[in-house]
């Protein structure tokens, strides 16, 4: 049995043969097991991130997938509990307009301090009643300068947009009559 083996690898071309298949053996062998031992850390990784990622028991930094309707400011009331923390996100993010993110992004959610705003302020506590009960938009005016132009309150805004079902405040144009809430 031996006589014949030696036989057979008695050439270099079998030798040679013969250690490439090792080789391919051994390369096929090390990329399934690397396979299965990263499957294995993402299915225990992925649980970990998925609860770091809930929002108020995240711990930060951290990341965040942004789901369908969300924005920075949403985003940053459920992290931080104030909104007002958006602009952390966006700069950490390096996001050049923080009305672009769009559902399934990553985002980094930074560790940062809490903007709180002192004291009980509200639209209705901050504004006054709208001269009229409709606006017509004119050239160069956005939502937050006709805020204060009726309420005396900029923040007001988001009432306008919400009460004009406004998809994208942003964008509004010279002539539209808006309905002022």
């Amino acid at each position: 049995m031996w006589k014949s083996l030696i036989k057979k690898f008695d050439s270099t071309d079998s030798l040679v043969s013969m250690a490439l298949g090792l080789a391919v053996v051994l390369v096929i062998g090390m990329t399934l097991v690397n396979y299965v031992k990263s499957k294995s850390q993402q299915s225990t990784g992925s649980t970990k991130v998925e609860e770091a990622a809930k929002p108020g028991d995240a711990v930060l930094p951290t990341k965040h997938v942004v789901k369908e309707g969300e924005t920075l400011w949403s985003i940053a009331e459920a992290y931080y509990k104030s909104g007002y923390n958006w602009v952390d996100i966006q700069k950490e993010n390096k996001l050049i307009s923080a009305d672009v993110i769009e559902g399934g992004q990553s985002l980094t959610i930074p560790k940062v301090t809490p903007i709180v705003v002192q004291g009980q302020v509200s639209s209705a506590s901050t504004s006054v009643e709208p001269k009229d009960k409709s606006y017509t938009v004119a050239q160069g005016d956005d939502l937050w300068d006709i805020a204060v132009k009726q309420y005396g309150n900029g923040y007001r805004w988001v009432d306008i947009a919400k009460a004009n079902n406004l998809e994208n405040p942003d964008l509004i144009h010279t002539g539209n009559v808006l309905n002022l809430p």
